[in-house]
């Protein structure tokens, strides 16, 4: 049973760390629920020590990336509107132009919106790529903190078996 749960967790994982790159999935989100099923089923201090560390750095990761985000499109007054038509338009492009159109889709959709609230092609490009670092930034860094989540959980292997 603990192979089999450890199987689903690393699954659960390799998924929710996609998941912070390819914003459909809810990223540190299947982190946590990998870790906390695997935390349930092997409990002991290392399913739970290991829980508790993942859960903690995937917390700090989301808190971070939104925080930074947040900041740096607060500070250009770039709306979570253009954001989420960018978002929108990704997901839409991921289907419709295989394996670049996630990343065009946002493109387009942010530029997009930035151009019809700026009413001006050069401003909206200045802010479309404040706002593409902005969520890179963001993205980077949560997925960092996952990876120590999970190399926590790998660690967390070793010791169990």
């Amino acid at each position: 049973m603990d192979i089999l749960v450890s199987v689903i967790t690393g699954v659960l994982l390799v998924i929710g760390a996609l998941g912070i790159i390819v914003p459909i999935l809810p990223g540190s989100i299947l982190i946590i629920i990998g870790l906390l099923l695997w935390a349930i089923v092997i409990g002991g201090p290392v399913g739970w020590i290991v829980f508790g560390i993942g859960l903690v750095l995937c917390g700090v990761g989301m808190a971070s990336s939104t925080l930074l985000t947040g900041t740096r499109l607060k500070a250009r007054q770039i709306p979570n509107r253009s954001i989420l038509i960018g978002a929108v338009l990704g997901v839409i492009g991921a289907f419709v132009i295989p394996v670049v159109g996630l990343l065009v889709g946002f493109v387009v959709g942010l530029f997009g919106s930035e151009w019809y609230r700026l009413r001006d092609p050069k401003l909206a490009w200045d802010a479309s790529l404040v706002a593409m670092k902005s969520v890179g930034l963001g993205m980077i860094v949560e997925f960092s903190c996952a990876g120590l989540a999970i190399t926590a959980w790998i660690i967390g292997i070793f010791l169990h078996f």
